[in-house]
């Protein structure tokens, strides 16, 4: 059987009992013979059981006595259960309690496994007409297992857990007792949590046959948390460390360039040193410094307009704290 047929059996099974809204007869019998009391069913009390189960049954709308073909399948279950020496359901109780998470994973195999076990005690188990039932049955043991790990686990993680288990959201709510507002929450960390991935997905494809560190650098500098990193990349802790440390050398070394260019502009701004500048440079420079004072003797407005004019600083620093040095360099340039 297929994996498209089992699930088609599972949801034939949880359909069947949402149409009815009815217990199978042969549980609702079954479970009628667990309250009878085995080792004092003989003579007329044996008969007198049957009946009265006949009338409970009729009660709860499955018209029983109306078939003789039902009468007779109560009177066989009674007949198994004496021989067997106590009722179907107690095996089938037992059974059930015994089923761990692992052994439900699997709806279908876990049906045919049950059936497997039991039926070899009681061939009721064996009818092909109550596999749905059982089926359902497994299914319902499966989510409450399901949910009983779910609440073990913290509100989140829990709530998480049972999506990833494809439960509906119904139950999620109802199970786990929480707000429609809180599934919604979760949903939304989980939305934004496979959108992340989608995005990593993509840088990754960026940089697919590249080397493992280039591989790394390139989410690192894209905000990827390291968790996913080492996920989805494929890489260990130490690939982390070691691109994050070859990153910080190519940080330092491009803070060095960034100072060394930093310096030398601003060394190209300042202009040469009073020593370096020409008798005829410094002449034009003086001239145009008085110029200057002329308009303003203001520091900030005599700095500006000499930049402006692109004096050198070293002459500016003169012209504004010791101006009368520039009479001496101007007769120094004059000869």
């Amino acid at each position: 059987m297929t994996t498209e047929e089992k699930v088609e059996e599972v949801e034939e099974a949880e359909e069947a009992v949402e149409k009815t809204g009815q217990k199978p007869l042969w549980l609702a019998r079954e479970e009628k013979l667990l309250e009878l009391n085995t080792t004092s069913l003989s003579g007329d009390a044996k008969e007198e059981a049957i009946q009265k189960i006949i009338k409970e049954l009729d009660e709860e709308g499955y018209n029983v006595s109306k078939s003789g073909g039902k009468i007779m399948h109560l009177r066989w279950a009674v007949d198994d259960m004496l021989e067997v020496g106590r009722p179907l359901m107690q095996d089938f109780n037992d059974a059930i309690a015994a089923l761990s998470l692992e052994d439900v994973l699997d709806a279908y195999s876990a049906t045919t496994n049950f059936i497997a076990k039991l039926g070899e005690t009681w061939k009721e188990i064996r009818k092909v007409e109550n596999r749905l039932d059982i089926i359902r049955i497994i299914q319902e043991t499966k989510l409450d297992l399901i949910v009983k790990k779910a609440k073990e686990m913290s509100e989140n993680e829990g709530v998480r857990y049972l999506i990833e288990e494809d439960v509906s959201r119904e139950n999620i709510i109802r199970k786990l007792a929480i707000t429609e507002e809180k599934l919604a929450e979760v949903e939304a960390e989980i939305a934004k949590e496979k959108a992340e991935r989608a995005r990593v997905a993509g840088l990754l494809e960026k940089v697919e046959g590249k080397p493992d560190l280039e591989k790394v650098k390139h989410l690192i500098t894209n905000d990827v948390a390291e968790e996913l990193i080492i996920e989805m990349a494929g890489v260990d802790k130490g690939a982390i460390e070691e691109a994050q440390k070859a990153m910080e050398e190519e940080i330092k070394e491009q803070q060095r360039k960034a100072e060394e260019e930093a310096a030398r502009k601003k060394a190209e701004a300042a202009g040469p040193a009073l020593e370096d500048i020409s008798s005829e440079d410094m002449l034009d420079h003086i001239e145009a410094i008085r110029e200057i004072k002329e308009f303003s003797d203001v520091e900030k407005e005599i700095r500006t307009m000499c930049e402006q004019s692109a004096i050198p600083q070293c002459l500016v620093d003169i012209a504004v704290s010791d101006p009368d040095k520039l009479d001496e360099l101007e007769k120094e340039a004059e000869g």
